[in-house]
């Protein structure tokens, strides 16, 4: 509850006891509260300064102090912090309720909506007036009392199904362990992951070779791994991840906060949730987005089909006359190492992570002319963890966290995560701090960790997240970057994964981390070549998650339904391969049902179409074209102050064409 005496104030990580987060985020909504009265109580006449900005300003330090301890719950989480996450979670659903219904406040920020002159305002303003208006408005405002204490009881509800049900797949990715004692059975495993496997056996105590749900073992387990039973067994470990008869099922998590979500919707005047979450949508609505993901799927779905087509003659060699959604990595991998005469396990000396971090770093200097330098005075989470202070002609422009291995306490995945969004203030301009959160494979002895080609590109995606907060340029904290439109959000991330298709710019870092050598020309003629391998899958796939999505949330889902059942059926369009019974993908689609992606999930194709529409002006002008990242950049800066598509338009001269995403996937 001090002001942090540290560098930059920034998070005083090691101070802090984890007894005192429950405290110390009651006392902070206390004060919170406070601050929420003044403005209520404020005789003065309402004004733009005294409600809207005041209420920006307002709840500081529970934003802080909160923003710790569910990024903490994310990625150094154990028994006790989920404990608290869980008592807070109400507690907070609560306060946002009590602001987003406090009637008094409300008709506070109507009385400036309904009467400021816009002239008055910059268009920085305008947005704040017109987000909260519309915020509150979106939020009960306009309720009954009656409805409006439905709507508190709802959003606690939600609040603990979506901890609960994120809590249910972290027990259940480290519940499961595949332990091999006998060595012929790992044939086709690469040395270095054998040597992964043996390592977490050894940290398990146990002999031989150890496998888990994380991804590093699974991924690689279940492209190199030739013994198809051991296949079968590691995919149906997770396809059932609380999707078992156990205290970890989240099936009734589902109907209910599906369920929950609709009721809401409907209190508020919309038909489902999809409708709710699409108005404050670059798509506008869920019959765009709908159309969107099938016509899409009308353009893919041939070559999807086909990429399934190619592995049955490798398959065949094998025995296998019909292949099953378990064979698929392991025979695309050996499709790919066939065409295109390389495998992600060769590649991976020549890209050790450090070097990887370097080029991304390079790449910002470039395009932004950011500068990254190692702070060792800066406190952090997890020893592991590496700080650095990005830093604009000299200035101090953000921090950057940096934590890259999988460890019990952290779930599964790779995401960016900010402590302390951008803001200015009369003091000067408060810079973000950020952090960037993976699961790579760990050193191990003298080798350092060594990226496939699917993490580089994974790397460059959070840095791109990470990038648009760095960048932010901005008044209000709340419009800063990436505060912006969900299907606005992954282009500057997405815009970021192009460079690692560069020929020259990979040749200035795919370097072996033994001899120096460059990672050969041919080679990267592959993997260029083979960028859009399998993308017709890929895609369907994409597409598969996305419809899933809005079935959930279009109001599809039947009173006791089965969930396996309504997947399926949801799915049917994309399917390429079998259905397995008993397994599901939705009892672990933490992205919709406990991260921000409900109704949301297009936005990953949505956003791909903007970046390779964006990225075609780059490679038209140079990729490191002065003049063009600078329009980028101020893209990024202004986040959420304008309109996406009028920022794009700025930025591009037109709107997005799909025309670049077909050409560049190879689905034309």
């Amino acid at each position: 509850m001090q002001k942090f005496d540290t560098p930059f104030e920034s998070i005083p990580f090691e101070n802090i006891k984890q007894e005192e987060f429950e405290p110390a985020i009651k006392e902070a909504i206390s004060i919170a509260e406070k601050e929420v009265d003044d403005i209520v109580n404020n005789p003065e006449a309402p004004t733009f300064e005294n409600t809207l900005e005041a209420l920006e300003k307002s709840g500081e330090q529970l934003n802080t102090i909160s923003a710790v301890l569910f990024n903490l719950c994310s990625a150094e989480t154990n028994d006790f912090l989920e404990k608290v996450q869980e008592a807070v979670s109400p507690l907070l659903a609560k306060f946002s309720n009590d602001i987003s219904l406090n009637e008094a406040l409300f008709l506070k920020i109507k009385q400036v909506h309904d009467t400021m002159d816009n002239a008055e305002l910059n268009q920085e303003q305008k947005r704040l007036l017109n987000k909260t208006y519309k915020g509150f408005t979106r939020n009960g405002a306009l309720l009954s009392e009656e409805n409006k204490t439905k709507l508190r009881e709802i959003d606690q509800s939600l609040s603990v199904l979506s901890v609960k049900f994120a809590q249910n797949v972290l027990q259940e990715t480290n519940a499961f362990a595949l332990n091999i004692t006998k060595e012929e059975q790992l044939e086709g495993l690469p040395e270095s992951i054998k040597t992964q496997a043996a390592e977490t056996a050894k940290s398990r105590e146990e002999s031989g070779w150890t496998f888990t749900l994380q991804y590093p073992s699974y991924l690689p387990f279940m492209k190199f791994i030739k013994n198809r039973d051991l296949r079968e067994k590691m995919y149906m470990a997770n396809g059932v991840k609380a999707h078992q008869d156990n205290e970890y099922n989240n099936e009734e998590n589902i109907h209910q906060i599906v369920a929950l979500r609709q009721k809401r919707a409907q209190l508020l005047g919309f038909d489902t949730h999809a409708d709710f979450i699409l108005e404050e949508r670059m798509a506008g609505d869920k019959e765009t987005v709908t159309h969107f993901l099938n016509d899409l799927l009308s353009k893919a779905k041939s070559f999807g089909v086909k990429d399934v087509v190619d592995l049955k003659p490798l398959a065949e060699k094998d025995g296998i006359k019909e292949i099953k959604p378990y064979d698929h990595a392991y025979y695309a991998e050996k499709l790919r190492e066939e065409k295109f005469d390389y495998s992600e396990e060769e590649l991976k000396p020549y890209f050790p992570l450090n070097q990887v971090l370097a080029a991304a770093f390079k790449a910002a200097n470039k395009l932004y002319g950011f500068e990254f330098k190692e702070r060792t005075d800066i406190q952090k989470y997890q020893e592991e963890v590496e700080v650095y202070e990005v830093l604009e002609n000299g200035n101090h422009q953000a921090l950057l966290y940096t934590d890259w291995y999988p460890r019990k306490g952290k779930r599964p995945g790779a995401w960016m995560t900010e402590y302390r969004g951008q803001h200015k203030e009369e003091k000067g301009n408060y810079r973000p701090q950020v952090s960037i959160v993976c699961n790579f494979s760990r050193p191990s002895g003298d080798t350092p960790s060594l990226l496939t080609f699917q993490e580089v590109t994974t790397l460059f995606h959070e840095f791109g997240h990470a990038l648009h907060a760095i960048n932010a340029n901005t008044m209000y904290e709340s419009l800063a970057a990436p505060n912006v439109y969900w299907d606005f959000v992954e282009l500057p991330s997405q815009f970021m994964e192009n460079y690692c298709y560069q020929k020259d710019f990979l040749t200035s870092f795919a370097k072996h981390y033994k001899t120096g050598e460059i990672l050969p020309e041919k080679q990267i003629d592959k993997i260029i070549a083979s960028s859009n391998f399998m993308e017709g899958y890929q895609t369907l796939r994409q597409l598969s998650l996305g419809l899933l999505d809005m079935a959930y949330h279009t109001g599809q889902l039947k009173k006791g339904e089965s969930i396996e059942h309504f997947e399926d059926t949801a799915m049917a369009p994309t399917k390429l391969y079998p259905k397995i019974e008993g397994t599901a993908i939705s009892p672990s689609f933490s992205h919709i049902f406990a991260g921000g992606y409900s109704a949301g999930y297009y936005s990953y194709k949505w956003s791909e179409v903007l970046d390779a529409d964006a990225f075609s002006l780059f490679k038209e002008k140079g990729i490191f074209d002065s003049e063009t990242a600078k329009k980028f950049q101020t893209l990024l800066r202004k986040g959420g102050t304008e309109d996406p598509m009028d920022l794009y338009i700025a930025f591009r001269g037109r709107e997005p064409k799909v025309e670049a995403l077909l050409e560049r996937a190879g689905l034309k």
